[in-house]
Formats: C-alpha cells, structure tokens, sequence
C-alpha cells in the first residue's frame, strides 16, 4: 500500500476526459454590455467587462485565471498556498499589491474597476474597508456566497452548486460566458465520474486533518467542504458529529475511531508539521498515532489545504479523494 501524493489537477484531467455537461444556470442577469447581480446581498452593477480589475486572496484569483482572465488583472494579494501548477505563470505576472490584503489606500491607487474576494475579512475595515463604500465609489466588489459577511446569508451546505453558480457569475461579468459554460462543464463531468465511482467507497470512514494547535489535531466537521467530497466520493466523515467546518480534537479521540483513511492538508507556509510529508512523518512516529489503522495500511491522502475551501480548485480535492478511496477499496476487497 502506498500513501497518494498524486498532483490532484491530474487526476482531474484523467477523470474528465472529453465529456461534457449542462452549465449551471446563469445567477446574473445581462443586458447587453451591463451586468447586475446579487453578491452577499449587495446589489451589483457592471457597466462594461472589467478591464482592471484585482483579487484579494488566492482563491479569487485562480478563478479568473482558470477562466483565462489574467490579462484583466492588475493586482492580487494574501497568497495562503502554493498556487496550483496550472496557473503558475499566469501568476506570476499579476502584480502583487500586499503580502496580506491591501489597505484602502493601496487598493485604490491601484485603481481597479473591479474588487473581488472569496473571503469576508477582505471587506474589514482593517483591509480594504466595507463593499458598500466600494460600490458608492463606482467599483463593484464581488465576495463569495459561501463566505458573506452576514452569516445568515451562507448556505448551511457547502457543495459545487455555489462554485458553478460563482463561476458563472464571474463569466457573465467579463464577458466569457462560453468559458465559464465549459469550466462548469469540465467540473460536472468530474462530479459524474465520482458518483459512479462512490458506490466502490461505501463503509470507508475518512478523518480530515488540517494541522495542529499546541500539538491538538485540527479536524473536519460536519459543516465544511471535507463533509461535502467525503460524502460525494461515497464515504463517510470519522468527525461527522461536530457541528462545525473544523474544530480541535485530541489524537486519542482519533484513535478510539480508528478511520481506515487519513486525509492531511499539505499547507505550503513552512511552519513546522505544516507539510503533507511532516504530518506523515509525525504520525509514523508517534507511538499512539503509528497504530492508526491508517497510519498502518499507509491509506493517507495529501491534498493542498487551499483545495479544502470552496474554489475553482475544489474538484481536485474531490477527484484525488476519489481515487485513494477506489485503490483502496480494491485493496480491501
């Protein structure tokens, strides 16, 4: 048995293959070269499609640079992971306003016609300040529904409805409706793939870990993206009694369930026990931990902690759980 350490956006490639599927309706309406849409509950407006717009954490720029919006881009910032192989170069040549997120001041001398962020701490005041105050200013600014800054407004289930219902909202806005129609597409054909493949995967138990707080485990709940893959690649969440995206347990809780799989986030900041290897290595080691049933059989699984949060990049964390869950199926049978 060996651990998978597969790069995730391969697996997508595999699994997607040539199909195609029905994008997910439009959440926007457009008249014209005019977008409006609904964003948190802050009414939009989009004149014309952006042509400077930035992105105030990772997750938003991936998006746009999957769909092939780099050339609209003139600034980013608050990189949280390795950015993902296949958006590397485009990266690199957006510049980078703030190691963090921009101050107001910043962001506007920039001076973009478009602000978008997958994370509500963006819009606080000790950042870019309140989106309302943007939109008085004449910038539309864009944030995730699956991070709004009234709570009341998330969706209690996080799932790939609200990724294709953003994706589609962000072509309609730059005007590539066709890509944001195949993006989608690419993405359901996997989410096909996976569901066939789920019924293999049945009785496997998965525990997720994030990482560590004064050597406690950090574990997926039952509110969060992990709750969503596991259930879609047909397995179940060892955690799925806490009501909550991720929350602090003990090693011994972990192993009094004794989950056959172990999924760690491989987080690329370079704190110690961060990286996919150095939880390996520490669960190898520990005395209480080597006797996981997982640590055991090496049914571990390294996805990109940015994988973990709803983005562009969520199917690769649900492609790559898959496939670990399949080969380990086999093994069992």
């Amino acid at each position: 048995m060996r651990t998978i350490l597969i790069p995730s956006a391969l697996l997508v490639v595999a699994l997607s293959g040539c199909a195609a599927a029905t994008a997910a309706p439009p959440a926007s309406t457009s008249t014209g070269a005019v977008v409006t849409l609904q964003s948190c509950g802050l009414d939009l407006t989009v004149d014309s499609p952006p042509r400077q717009a930035v992105t105030l954490e990772q997750g938003a720029t991936e998006l746009l640079l999957a769909l092939g919006l780099g050339d609209r881009l003139i600034g980013t910032s608050y990189l949280t992971d390795a950015v993902a192989p296949e958006y590397a170069d485009a990266y690199a040549d957006v510049p980078v306003l703030a190691d963090q997120y921009p101050t107001a001041e910043q962001l506007r001398e920039a001076g973009p016609d478009f602000v978008y962020s997958m994370r509500a701490s963006a819009f606080a005041a000790d950042a870019v300040g309140d989106r309302a105050e943007l939109v008085d200013l004449g910038v539309p600014a864009y944030l995730s529904a699956n991070d709004c800054e009234d709570p009341d407004l998330v969706a209690d289930e996080v799932g790939f409805d609200q990724i294709f219902a953003e994706i589609t909202d962000l072509a309609a806005v730059f005007d590539v409706e066709s890509r944001g129609t195949e993006l989608v597409g690419e993405q359901q054909a996997v989410l096909t793939e996976v569901a066939d493949a789920a019924p293999q995967a049945e009785g496997l138990d998965v525990a997720w870990i994030y990482s560590t707080i004064n050597g406690a485990p950090i574990v997926a709940g039952n509110a969060g993206l992990p709750q969503t893959l596991t259930e879609l690649a047909g397995a179940g969440n060892a955690f799925e009694d806490l009501d909550a995206q991720w929350s602090e347990t003990s090693w011994d809780e972990i192993a009094q369930r004794d989950p056959d799989v172990l999924v760690l986030a491989d987080l690329s900041r370079g704190l110690t026990g961060d990286s996919a290897d150095d939880k390996i290595a520490t669960l190898r080691s520990d005395t209480v931990t080597a006797q996981l049933s997982a640590v055991r059989s090496d049914q571990l699984v390294a996805i990109p902690a940015t994988e973990m949060d709803p983005s562009v990049r969520s199917i690769n964390a649900l492609a790559a759980l898959s496939g670990a869950l399949v080969e380990y199926a086999e093994v069992d049978k």
